[in-house]
């Protein structure tokens, strides 16, 4: 199962009202978002360190909470920018961020609430400096669009794994989800 990461951003585009306007809103703004880049990398593992399971995943060997921090930096700053204005390569990228915190164990219960912190400490640093509610409202529909990817992943690579490990068909494992979740009350 191959996820078109490309027409996946089109739909979240849609269904978050992701507009050219918030593009461009977010583009003039990308020295601000490179500038705070690290401080809100210093919120998100500040946060995820203080849970145990997490901190232990984020500490789990020499250098790691560096390259992470190097890696949020990047993520936080692209967000701003677009990498090609929000295209094929912006979209793999998220994917591929999804995938990777599907590897290292990183469930959804944890993803979530941090984007959030970050979406919190973001919203405050707009605020203290006078930045507009339309940057506000444009970085809460990226981050929205790049948590999707991120939830995405987890079910797409769920599902690959039990379909290569069963050789069952996409429609059984979709009719079997269907039916498990109907008969929980």
């Amino acid at each position: 199962m191959t996820m078109d990461t490309l027409a996946f951003m089109t739909t979240m585009e849609n269904r978050f009202s992701f507009s050219a306007e918030d593009k461009s809103i977010l583009q003039a703004n990308a020295a601000w978002g490179a500038e705070i880049a690290a401080e809100m990398a210093e919120h998100f593992y500040g946060y995820l360190g203080c849970d145990t399971e997490m901190n232990a995943i984020i500490n789990a060997s020499e250098g790691r909470i560096q390259r992470l921090t190097d890696t949020f930096i990047k993520w936080f700053a692209e967000m701003f920018t677009g990498i090609d204005d929000w295209g094929a390569v912006y979209a793999h990228r998220r994917w591929q961020i999804g995938v990777v915190h599907v590897k290292v164990g990183i469930q959804p219960q944890h993803i979530v609430p941090a984007m959030s912190t970050v979406i919190h400490e973001v919203a405050k640093k707009l605020k203290a400096e006078g930045k507009s509610e339309e940057l506000k409202d444009a970085l809460g529909r990226i981050c929205m669009i790049d948590l999707a990817f991120i939830e995405q992943s987890y079910v797409d690579v769920s599902t690959s794994a039990v379909l290569k490990e069963t050789g069952w068909s996409s429609a059984l494992l979709k009719r079997l989800i269907s039916t498990g979740a109907a008969s929980i009350n």
